[in-house]
């Protein structure tokens, strides 16, 4: 028979977790995570329940790193509340070009970094056109005028899906902390080092332990002009 003091103990740690990680700091939540994802389906109820409170809400990086544990359960419970609440993710696939964003999603929850900032510059081809597509890169007119809601998807998803690490808006965040100034940014990102420019694709780090900003790197190779085209775009604003 259970000892109801270890049955009371238990409880009372879950219902504590639960309440810092609703009311917690994201430094504090970021930690509750993975504890209650050791607690088993306690913790999964848990972690579900805070999920669901939150899918009326714009999606942040603790909601990604939720949905990602519940994602990789092996609880049958798991695949059926994903299924039921959330059969496109957390993030909304919002298109004006009627594109799919659904694989880089899944690439994205998958964290395959360096297979999802391939597929990054792909969809944003697709999205201008065909001439695009096949010359695989795009102008700096293309990027100013290219559609807000797309770009705010695929830059939601990057962040939602990378602890807030990675995202168009995040090296726009540490460009505008640098004063614009270019040449601070290359190396903070570790797109640079000393003189020399990172290669592509070893010598990048396709996890989340690369400096914040890092990824997506797709414009990385064209030049100063698409890159501040990108990081002064509307969409931002």
């Amino acid at each position: 028979m259970t000892d109801p003091m270890i049955l009371s103990g238990t409880a009372n740690d879950i219902d504590s977790l639960r309440q810092k990680l609703i009311a917690g700091s994201q430094k504090v939540q970021q930690q509750i995570i993975p504890q209650l994802a050791d607690l088993g389906n306690e913790g999964l109820e848990v972690l579900q329940e805070f999920l669901l409170k939150r899918r009326y809400t714009p999606a942040t990086w603790i909601d990604g790193k939720t949905y990602q544990v519940v994602y990789n359960s092996d609880a049958p419970t798991a695949k059926e509340f994903l299924e039921t609440y959330f059969p496109e993710g957390i993030v909304p696939l919002k298109s004006d070009c009627g594109i799919s964003y659904n694989s880089l999603q899944q690439l994205l929850i998958h964290q395959e970094f360096q297979a999802a900032d391939l597929l990054t510059i792909q969809k944003m081809c697709e999205v201008v056109g065909q001439q695009a597509v096949q010359r695989r890169w795009l102008y700096f007119t293309e990027v100013e005028n290219f559609p807000t809601q797309d770009l705010q998807t695929i830059n939601h998803l990057w962040v939602v899906h990378s602890e807030g690490k990675f995202g168009f808006s995040i090296q726009r965040e540490i460009w505008l902390g640098l004063s614009k100034n270019w040449e601070s940014l290359w190396p903070k990102i570790g797109w640079k080092d000393g003189n020399q420019w990172t290669r592509y694709p070893n010598e990048f780090t396709w996890d989340l332990s690369a400096p914040r900003g890092h990824l997506p790197l797709s414009n990385q190779l064209r030049g100063v002009r698409v890159m501040s085209s990108l990081l002064s775009h509307p969409a931002w604003s």
